[in-house]
C-alpha cells in the first residue's frame, strides 16, 4: 500500500499498540492480533547501528498476519536513517517511525531518542532522508518537551519544522521528556500530562494525523480523545490486560465481527465469537509452529500472554504454570492442560 492511500484511511492509527523495548517483539505483536484485526501494531525501537552492523533478519523478521505492523528506529543520521528505512520498507513493515521520545541515558549516548527534540532540523533531515528513499508512511514518536522547561512553543515548533520534510502523522507522547533525574520508568509518571497540548498541535496543524500517547488507560477515555485527535496510542495496559484488546475492534471500529485468527493452516470456519481459551489454544499451535520452524522455545512467546486471564478465579495457577520454565521441556499443549487442571 503506498504513502497516499494509507494517509487517506484516517483510522490507520485510530488506535496504536505502542512501541516497547523487550515487550512488543513479533511474538507479542502475533498474541495482539489474535485480540484485535484492526489495531496498528509497532515494533520494539531498533537502532540503526543494530541494522548497518547486526543480524537484519534477526531484527526485522515477522509474522505477515501481523499486519498493519510498523517499524519503529532509533537513529538521528540521516543517511542511516535512510538505509534501515529502505530495509523496513524491503522486509514490508507498513510504516517507518522514527524515536523521538526515549529518554534514557543510553538512547542519550547514541545522540537519540528526547534528546532530538532540541534539534527539530536534524529531525527534518532524517524525515526526508527517509521519506525519499520509501514509499510508506515516515511518522516520529515524540514529546511536548524536554526537561522542566515547558512551553507549547516548543513542541508546536518542533512538529512544523518536521511537517515541512513530509511527516504527517505524529504521535505525542504528553509528557516532557525529563533527560536527568529520572528513570525510564519515573519519566511516564512524574512529568505531568498535558492533554490540551495534542489537542492544540491538532488544532494548528488540521491537516496532520495526531495521535496521543500516555496514561490512558480505559475504553471510556480513548473515547474521549477520539473526539479531539486522530488516534490514540495504548502502552503498558495494553501489555498487563491483553484481554482489553479483544474490545477494541467493536468499540473503536465498529467491527462486531470477532477478530480472525491469524494461523498459518488452511481457512476456519465461520468465525466464532472469541474466548480466552480459544485465545489460549491459538497460541498453543503458534507456539508448536515457531518451535519446529525456528527452534524457539515456548516460554519466549508465553511471557506476553500472562496477563489474558487477569481477574479471573485460578489466574494465578494459570500464570504460574504458564511461567514455570522447569516445564519449558514439555510441548505446550501439555502445558496448557496443567495450567487449567484444578
Amino acid at each position: 500500500m503506498s504513502r497516499s492511500e494509507l494517509n487517506q484511511q484516517g483510522s490507520m492509527h485510530r488506535v496504536c499498540v505502542a512501541p516497547m523495548l523487550d515487550w512488543t517483539d513479533r511474538h507479542c505483536r502475533y498474541f495482539h492480533r489474535v485480540l484485535t484485526r484492526h489495531a496498528l501494531l509497532y515494533t520494539e525501537m531498533v537502532t540503526t547501528g543494530a541494522l548497518i552492523h547486526g543480524d537484519v533478519a534477526r531484527h526485522l523478521r515477522f509474522n505477515a498476519q501481523e499486519q498493519p505492523v510498523a517499524l519503529q528506529l532509533g537513529g538521528s543520521e540521516p543517511a542511516d536513517l535512510a538505509h534501515c528505512a529502505r530495509l523496513g520498507a524491503q522486509w514490508g513493515y507498513s510504516e517507518i517511525n522514527l524515536n523521538c521520545g526515549c529518554p534514557s541515558e543510553r538512547v542519550q549516548r547514541g545522540a537519540f531518542g528526547a534528546c532530538l527534540m532540541a534539534e527539530p532540523q536534524l529531525v527534518a533531515d532524517g524525515v526526508k532522508a527517509m521519506v525519499d528513499v520509501v514509499d510508506v508512511p515516515v511518522t516520529v514518536k515524540h514529546r511536548i518537551g524536554i526537561d522542566q522547561v515547558e512551553s507549547y512553543d516548543f513542541v508546536r515548533d518542533f512538529v512544523g519544522t518536521v511537517s515541512q520534510a513530509g511527516c504527517q502523522t505524529f504521535i505525542v507522547h504528553a509528557r516532557n521528556a525529563w533527560l536527568k533525574g529520572l528513570s525510564p520508568k519515573d519519566n511516564r509518571e512524574i512529568p505531568p500530562l498535558r492533554y490540551e497540548w495534542a489537542y492544540r498541535l491538532k488544532r494548528d496543524f488540521p491537516h496532520q494525523v495526531i495521535v496521543l500517547n500516555g496514561g490512558v488507560t480505559t475504553t471510556e477515555q480513548v473515547q474521549a480523545h477520539l473526539t479531539q485527535l486522530d488516534g490514540v496510542m495504548l502502552g503498558r495496559e495494553a501489555y498487563h490486560n491483553p484481554w482489553w484488546l479483544s474490545e477494541w475492534d467493536a468499540a473503536f471500529y465498529a467491527d462486531q465481527l470477532p477478530p480472525v485468527a491469524p494461523m498459518d493452516s488452511p481457512a476456519q470456519a465461520a468465525p466464532a465469537p472469541l474466548t480466552r481459551e480459544g485465545v489460549e489454544q491459538q497460541m498453543v499451535g503458534y507456539m508448536q509452529r515457531e518451535q519446529a520452524q525456528h527452534g524457539t522455545p515456548w516460554p519466549t512467546i508465553a511471557r506476553h500472554m500472562l496477563g489474558l486471564r487477569h481477574g479471573l478465579p485460578g489466574a494465578r495457577h494459570w500464570r504460574r504454570v504458564w511461567s514455570d520454565h522447569s516445564l519449558k521441556t514439555l510441548p505446550p499443549d501439555q502445558v496448557m492442560a496443567l495450567a487449567h487442571r484444578t
